[in-house]
């Protein structure tokens, strides 16, 4: 089984039948009981609309666990789910995280995952499954370079022969852009809005790169007003979200550039020839991969399932174990 544990996101994929789960992290917990009520989407939907005795909450910040019992709780239900209720399975599981984690931080992701029943855990580099997951040749002794931008954290890194060169882990992702809109929206417009909402503005109208058709897109806006403490609706349009924006993602392009220069020239040139991939669901922001490419002047494509990249790399490690064993982390293997 792999398991893309992510900030905004879990994955799960089983050998033979490919990706069986994809669901919110998030987990709503009844704070009188100690016991959760909802796990996943069901749990998405109660973010800031819950009880007093209720607390829907994302047991991982930044790509670590925050929050070790919830996130051991969301692991098995998980895991129960896709064995559909079975309770004498013990899978061998692929996990993968952030590269810049410290060694405490992944010995937490490898005792949640043994507490919710696995047999072995393996952990992999976000950046490595990435890679494998978009179908870059991370096996042949040529540079690849690949940006994953999660919800947590932004991962760059330079990959060759089943193996990470130089990596960068930089804690800016989807969740900074989210609340970089949720700032603009309270300074520019005394509007008080949810990370739903900023969300859904991010989606339907973030742009990382002026184009005409976001110049002309809008949508309306419903928050608190501060001075009033009424709710309002206002209109916003995509230039303003576009500006709203520009710190976080300017903080991404330049740990790109930072990799690039700390490069081997061999390396370099290989990727100068192949482009930069993008991947994860920041990759999904409109323009994205035409700010870096004019930034650093290099191709950049975009991964064909930007979102499942790094749980497909961790299937594909599962099924090419003894090709593949190279790329896990050497903590891992000494559980």
């Amino acid at each position: 089984m792999g398991i893309d544990l992510g900030t905004a996101n879990t994955l799960v994929y089983v050998s033979g039948k490919g990706i069986v789960l994809q669901e919110p992290s998030v987990v709503a917990i009844d704070q009188n009981e100690k016991v959760p009520l909802a796990v996943g989407e069901d749990a998405k939907k109660m973010l800031g609309r819950t009880p007093g005795n209720v607390v829907a909450l994302r047991p991982l910040r930044d790509g670590v666990i925050a929050d070790f019992d919830t996130a051991e709780l969301m692991l098995k239900h998980f895991i129960r789910r896709v064995h559909e209720g079975r309770t004498l399975v013990s899978p061998r599981i692929v996990i993968g995280i952030p590269s810049g984690v410290t060694g405490v931080e992944r010995r937490a992701v490898m005792e949640a995952a043994a507490q919710a029943g696995a047999r072995d855990v393996y952990l992999i580099d976000e950046p490595v499954a990435a890679a494998i997951g978009a179908g870059l040749p991370v096996a042949e002794p040529t540079g690849n370079l690949i940006v994953d931008i999660g919800g947590g954290t932004t991962e760059v890194a330079v990959l060759s022969l089943q193996g990470t060169v130089l990596s960068e882990s930089v804690r800016i992702a989807g969740d900074e852009l989210n609340e970089a809109i949720i700032q603009y929206m309270k300074k520019v417009h005394n509007l008080v809005i949810g990370e739903r909402t900023s969300e859904e503005i991010k989606i339907q109208l973030g742009s990382a790169y002026p184009t005409q058709d976001d110049d002309d897109a809008s949508m309306d806006v419903r928050g608190l007003h501060l001075l009033s403490g009424l709710p309002r609706t206002i209109t916003i349009k995509g230039p303003e979200i576009r500006e709203s924006m520009a710190e976080p993602l300017a903080v991404i392009v330049e740990a790109v550039k930072r990799t690039l220069e700390r490069t081997p020239p061999e390396l370099a040139s290989d990727i100068i020839d192949r482009g930069i991939m993008l991947a994860g669901g920041g990759a999904l922001l409109k323009g994205l991969d035409t700010l870096i490419s004019h930034e650093t002047g290099i191709v950049t494509h975009v991964a064909a399932d930007p979102l499942s990249c790094v749980v497909l790399g961790t299937g594909r490690v599962l099924e090419n174990f003894k090709q593949l064993e190279r790329v896990f982390s050497a903590r891992s293997r000494n559980m």
